[in-house]
């Protein structure tokens, strides 16, 4: 697939994205690069290679979830920088 200068003219008119002409140009070559570079990595022989999510095996180390005492709220609120109450104190943000 080639891409040309109005391909690249209708999708930046789609993106509303205003280009200069040289811009046009570059943007053209840099994505016929990208897409022939694709049309290689289509021709590569995958059949033997399984599929992977992550290149190095890897798995998350959790701890157990047990329950435990909460936090009191006088401790949550000992460094907030506004509080009304037994609560945060936040700016209002709807009028």
């Amino acid at each position: 697939m080639a891409i040309t200068k109005d391909t690249i003219k209708h999708v930046a008119h789609l993106a509303r994205i205003d280009l200069a002409p040289n811009e046009l140009e570059t943007l053209s070559a840099q994505l016929q690069d990208i897409l022939d570079f694709i049309d290689k990595l289509k021709q590569a022989d995958i059949k033997d290679v399984l599929p992977t999510s992550h290149i190095l095996p890897v798995s998350n180390v959790m701890r157990d979830d047990l329950p435990r005492e909460s936090l009191l709220s006088e401790k949550a609120l000992e460094n907030a920088p506004q509080r009304k109450g037994s609560f945060f104190g936040v700016p209002k943000v709807i009028e």
